[in-house]
């Protein structure tokens, strides 16, 4: 190839295809890539580029470079639903597995809430270690949602319990509420919670690229994509818990120290902080007329 077309490529192709090497879609096509030299050779593999034409040459980079970016931004819509299916939102084959998992998140929360209860009999007289121990278990216990409420799996009930927690609060349905809070928001909050959302979306897409990953195995032979790409699932699902907890969080705070927005934008009366029973109550009737249009008493 030229030193004409090397020194076109780096150019402002060049930045885009930094960028692409970034990307879970260029590590999967790598590993596609790898798997079928070790498979093939590089004789084969290099067969048909090299007595192509300069032009051809360059068009099959472009084309290259094309498919991983197609690639990543068709996956990239699957983002949605990926979380559902990991929240545990199951259609068939798998709703046969749904009623085992969802016994299972239910002795984990009865197991947590029988570890808790005696700390917190005795909460006053915890020693450091307790109180640490106390901590970790009131955050694991908060992010269940009621049993009734329980999905089959702990990213759903850490994202339900955040769903479920204002409306146990304050009355107010977040599904219902949440667009509307959202607009009347400060930059600050809302930056910080399109983060997080973002690395939540970030973390299943390439959880989703770990599971694409295996195909190399049958379709290549590759053992070691395989095994890499279970190793990877494990990684990008810790890193999912850890990005939908941190979203959840921010989301209950956002109705922690924001609700009052709503009251005011509609023009309702505010509740009184300092009475629970008015506050569920008032938040009932906020949430019935932003879904029903009207106002009841």
């Amino acid at each position: 190839m030229s030193a004409k077309f090397l020194e076109g490529f780096s150019g402002k192709f060049a930045e885009q295809w930094t960028t692409t090497l970034l990307t879970p879609a260029f590590v999967f096509w790598a590993g596609g890539a790898i798997a079928a030299y070790q498979k093939f050779g590089w004789t084969a593999c290099s067969a048909w580029f090299i007595p192509l034409p300069e032009p051809l040459q360059i068009a099959s980079l472009f084309s290259i470079f094309l498919t991983i970016a197609t690639s990543a931004f068709i996956i990239q819509r699957f983002d949605l639903a990926i979380i559902r299916f990991l929240e545990g939102y199951w259609s068939k084959p798998f709703t046969i597995f749904s009623k085992y998992s969802t016994q299972r998140e239910k002795y984990r929360r009865n197991r947590i809430k029988a570890k808790l209860a005696p700390l917190n009999d005795r909460f006053e007289a915890l020693n450091a270690i307790e109180q640490t121990q106390h901590f970790q278990l009131s955050t694991q216990f908060n992010q269940i949602p009621q049993e009734l409420d329980l999905l089959p799996t702990r990213l759903g009930n850490i994202l339900r319990g955040a769903e479920r927690r204002p409306t146990e609060r304050y009355g107010l349905d977040s599904i219902v509420c949440w667009s509307r809070l959202w607009v009347l928001l400060p930059e600050a909050p809302r930056t910080d919670l399109s983060a997080a959302r973002t690395d939540l979306n970030a973390a299943a897409r390439t959880w989703l690229w770990s599971v694409l990953f295996v195909i190399w195995w049958p379709t290549l032979g590759a053992t070691w994509a395989l095994i890499g790409a279970i190793g990877a699932l494990w990684i990008y699902y810790t890193w999912l818990l850890d990005a939908a907890t941190i979203y959840a969080e921010l989301i209950i705070a956002t109705f922690d120290t924001y609700r009052h927005l709503l009251y005011q934008s509609l023009r309702f009366d505010l509740p009184n902080p300092k009475d629970s029973n008015e506050e569920r109550l008032f938040g009932k009737r906020l949430t019935k007329y932003l879904w029903l249009g009207r106002f009841e008493n």
